[in-house]
């Protein structure tokens, strides 16, 4: 694995896209996979990202077409344990699943897919209580599919408080109605993914925290500490069909908590943060990459994972960060790297987590905003969340390919595994 530290290193790791030769790394140029004699059971497996990895928008980028050709044995079974992991979360997980087994091909199985949320179901001790949830799409079917049992939508809570919503002129309510005295007080936040009216999901947050649940009613001085707040996916930017990258989540949390810290002068706080780069995330993903293995009858444990992604920040980031884990977990001093939880599982047998970069997504070094080289070769922006420090070393992916598919080929030449 590259050294993780060092800014001339991560310059160079930067510049590296579009440069790795299939001769220089051993790569070979051919489709499909070779029908050898049969494989011994693996000891390494895949975390493939999504966004710009396997997908652009709705449209499959042809090299994950080429890869799962590689990754699939004439049975159409995978050659190895596969664990899709991406920092979405506004699809139910089973429809993330039959969205990918119909874009490449390949059966894929709802507990094969994490999305950004679902190390949430560790959260048990919030599982009762009576949780605002903000996001779009499913987002009540997937705080229920977490475990959350009592959970109220923005939507719900602007229903029963109508005043509290007055950005848009056409939505204010055209008399005063009268204050609820009846409604049960909100007991924590759930942030599963970007709102499609910002201003509103930002507005009833804000009035839940400062009220301590109570939104329909004021306090005189904000409590604090405040209510438990769990948010999943900190990505500022992803890649969808457009030239250059979208707003995410990460985006949306950067605005919350700019407000409330401009609003109380205090800053506001997450009992957990799940998605990529928090090793929770790859902890969970870890234990479905064994459940797997075990399902599938391998003996021998997984001792490598190579994570595959297209945004420095949280692939690449998230990936080293997990790496420089398991290596302090050995040392017994694991818990000095926690950042948005951790999980007490049982003895990993992995023993390094490799970074793989591809340039088909947020990445490209061409590319304004794409996370590359800018400006002359200055050191890029720091994208990432308030809550991991900026560490360039981590950024620096262990391997810069083109595409998924040289990303296949590099892993089963470096195990000597047949393409």
């Amino acid at each position: 694995m590259a050294a993780l530290g060092g800014v001339a290193a991560l310059r160079a790791a930067l510049g590296l896209c579009g440069r790795v030769a299939r001769a220089a790394s051993g790569l070979s140029p051919r489709r499909g996979y070779a029908l050898g004699p049969a494989e011994s059971p693996p000891t390494f497996g895949f975390l493939l990202d999504i966004d710009g990895v396997l997908v652009r928008g709705h449209r499959v980028i042809p090299a994950a077409l080429e890869a799962f050709r590689r990754l699939v044995n004439s049975q159409g079974q995978l050659r190895v344990p596969v664990v899709f992991v991406t920092n979405a979360g506004n699809i139910l997980q089973h429809s993330k699943a039959q969205e990918l087994s119909a874009l490449l091909g390949c059966k894929v199985d709802p507990d094969q897919v994490i999305l950004s949320h679902s190390p949430m179901k560790l959260f048990s001790q919030y599982h009762d209580k009576r949780m605002l949830v903000s996001g779009q799409g499913p987002v009540m079917e997937n705080a229920q599919a977490l475990g959350f049992q009592n959970v109220v939508t923005v939507d719900e809570l602007r229903m029963a408080f109508p005043v509290l919503d007055m950005v848009d002129l056409e939505r204010r309510p055209k008399t005063t109605p009268l204050l609820r005295n009846d409604f049960p007080a909100i007991e924590g936040v759930l942030l599963l993914g970007e709102p499609i009216r910002w201003e509103t999901s930002l507005q009833l947050i804000m009035d839940v925290l400062l009220s301590n649940g109570n939104p329909g009613t004021g306090l005189a001085t904000a409590p604090y500490p405040h209510l438990p707040v769990l948010a999943s996916n900190v990505d500022l930017l992803w890649m969808a069909e457009a030239k250059m990258p979208r707003f995410g989540h990460g985006t949306f949390l950067l605005c919350l908590e700019t407000i409330y810290q401009k609003v109380t002068g205090k800053e506001l706080r997450y009992e957990g943060l799940m998605g990529k780069p928090s090793i929770l995330t790859y902890q969970y993903a870890e234990d479905l990459i064994r459940q797997q293995a075990e399902r599938r009858g391998w003996a021998a444990p997984i001792q490598k994972l190579y994570a595959v992604g297209d945004n420095p920040m949280s692939d690449v980031y998230g990936a080293n960060l997990f790496h420089q884990y398991l290596q302090m977990e050995k040392r017994g001093r694991a818990e000095e790297l926690v950042a948005g939880g951790l999980w007490k599982q049982r003895p990993s047998a992995t023993q390094s987590c490799a970074s793989i970069l591809v340039c088909t997504g947020v990445y490209s070094p061409q590319k304004p905003g794409s996370m590359g080289p800018a400006h002359g070769g200055a050191e890029p922006p720091f994208h990432g969340h308030r809550d991991f420090n900026f560490s360039p070393g981590l950024m620096e992916a262990s391997h810069v390919v083109n595409d998924v598919n040289e990303a296949v080929q590099l892993v089963f030449h470096q195990e000597g595994w047949t393409l």
